[in-house]
């Protein structure tokens, strides 16, 4: 089992910034890649994927709405050979009214070019963390 925390979330104004960040503790030797993602809590929608980085090399993906935006990174990645702890961070600056919403950090066993920002292909979750960008 992998446990995953996020931290970070706050409100902001728009055009601010923000430093997401997710603390992954277990058995992180498992995992192949972690991602982000977003939940706006319309009707109807479900998580979308912000952005991926996969553990063996760090290449990101982005989803169009991220990109020149946010970035995302590894901290310890190395780590995760031993079980040890990796945390995954978000930096998401230049924020808009519609990136309000709660976000959540998720990691997975799979390869890491298999649709990296598909939430069905992740196995682990954490509970979120609020972000709100007033006008």
């Amino acid at each position: 089992q992998v446990q995953l925390e996020e931290s970070g979330g706050a409100s902001v104004q728009a055009g601010g910034s923000l430093r997401l960040s997710c603390s992954a503790s277990g058995f992180t030797s498992s995992i192949q890649s972690m991602g982000w993602f977003s939940f706006r809590q319309a009707p109807g929608q479900g998580r979308e994927g912000v952005a991926s980085i996969c553990i063996r090399d760090s290449s990101a993906s982005y989803a169009d709405s991220a990109k020149g935006r946010f970035t995302v990174s590894l901290v310890n990645a190395s780590l995760s050979r031993a079980n040890g702890k990796v945390s995954l961070v978000l930096e998401l600056t230049n924020l808009r009214s519609d990136d309000t919403a709660i976000y959540f950090c998720a990691a997975r066993r799979n390869y890491c070019t298999w649709s990296p920002l598909a939430q069905d292909t992740y196995d682990y979750w954490g509970r979120g963390t609020q972000v709100t960008v007033s006008p």
